[in-house]
């Protein structure tokens, strides 16, 4: 029967803070050994081998996790880099020489598309690309880099990118097509949940505490709301953590000492991130720069409308998708205005545009599209 390896740098090891793309990455493997075996060769703390006789699990010790943090533009991350690039090549050498895969699927271009392109083509075997932004939009701007990445995506039998914008950045590379496929996660049946369909509304965010998820953007427009505001709020909820802790915390306490009904928590892992979305009425989404978050097929699934900012391609899918109030800019006065208008609606009207992005966004038809584009269905 055929094999499929997928190479990555983000596979969970039931760490707090590694329940975002490592999940997603986890559920397609896991959905895909489904229909044939699947080798995982994943970035981890400490060599080892998880065999299974559809979905084994191959770790490589690197330096440092998670491997976003190593730069190449600073010269003392070097010796760390080059440690992890010759592991995880070693790594992929391993796993084609010891499963022989038929095919190499690379989450993300690089280094992991590297790893395929250098040990897959020893070997003529085929190796595809999906693409989540980092790469693109950071590695992208680095002269030399750029050109290992162009290299990277032409040379792929299939290019791949989690978002719509993305994939033009990615045609833009290296002159071939790139095709859209979302990246999402199975999320367990939350324990309860049901939408308000009045006012007070409960309001909810789940994420990383970093400027790039604008959680200060969103604590400083829940500052701006008035008392009437306030009076049509149930209970703000706010999970997750990151470098913003110190400041999330005062002006949730800021907030807590007017008699806001703000809570804070930590990471969650995937049966209490189901239950926090099901709860809200609305999720909140205010990140500065993104593509599509896999939060947002959370709240799909789950039939949470969001309220969000005009980052990445959350526009052009609320074209498509009734899914909530998107913000007329990315600053905390427009999101203000957005939960404002939120709280003057009602989230039950988004269930038609909510079902849609869901059938979109389903792990079962990402899979099926991945096996037909590849030839082994």
């Amino acid at each position: 029967m055929p094999r499929v390896a997928i190479i990555t740098t983000s596979y969970p090891d039931k760490k707090p803070g590694n329940e975002a793309a490592g999940s997603f990455v986890e559920d397609f493997a896991i959905e895909l050994s489904n229909s044939l075996p699947v080798s995982v060769v994943a970035a981890g703390s400490e060599n080892s081998v998880d065999g299974d006789p559809s979905l084994t699990v191959r770790r490589f010790a690197v330096p440092r996790l998670p491997l976003s943090l190593l730069k190449p533009q600073m010269p003392w991350n070097w010796p760390s880099l080059m440690r992890t690039l010759l592991a995880g090549r070693k790594a992929m050498r391993a796993c084609i020489l010891e499963d022989r895969p038929d095919h190499v699927f690379a989450l993300w271009v690089l280094p992991n598309g590297w790893w395929a392109r250098t040990e897959a083509g020893r070997h003529q075997i085929p190796y595809s690309t999906w693409a989540l932004g980092s790469d693109i939009w950071s590695l992208g701007r680095i002269p030399g880099v750029r050109l290992v990445l162009k290299q990277v995506l032409a040379s792929a039998y299939c290019r791949y990118a989690d978002g719509l914008g993305l994939c033009k950045d990615v045609e833009r590379i290296c002159d071939e097509s790139c095709d859209f496929l979302p990246s999402t996660r199975m999320l367990p049946t939350p324990r309860a949940g049901s939408v308000s369909h009045s006012p007070p509304y409960r309001l909810a965010f789940l994420g990383r505490w970093h400027p790039n998820k604008g959680v200060d953007l969103m604590m400083a427009a829940l500052a701006m709301l008035t008392p009437d505001d306030w009076a049509s709020i149930d209970e703000v909820r706010v999970f997750g953590g990151g470098p913003l802790e110190p400041q999330v915390r005062e002006a949730a306490a800021t907030l807590a000492a007017k008699g806001r009904p703000v809570r804070i928590g930590g990471y969650l892992d995937k049966s209490d991130a189901a239950d926090l979305i099901a709860w809200a009425d609305y999720l909140m989404l205010p990140s500065r720069i993104e593509s599509i978050p896999v939060v947002f097929s959370d709240a799909a699934q789950l039939g949470t409308p969001l309220i969000t900012t005009p980052v990445g391609d959350l526009p052009a899918l609320r074209n498509r998708y009734a899914f909530g109030v998107v913000a007329a800019n990315i600053d905390a006065n427009d999101y203000c205005e957005a939960i404002r208008m939120a709280l003057t609606d009602q989230p039950g009207r988004f269930k038609e545009g909510l079902d849609a992005v869901a059938r979109e966004f389903d792990l079962k038809e990402i899979t099926r599209r991945f096996l037909d584009d590849i030839g082994i269905a």
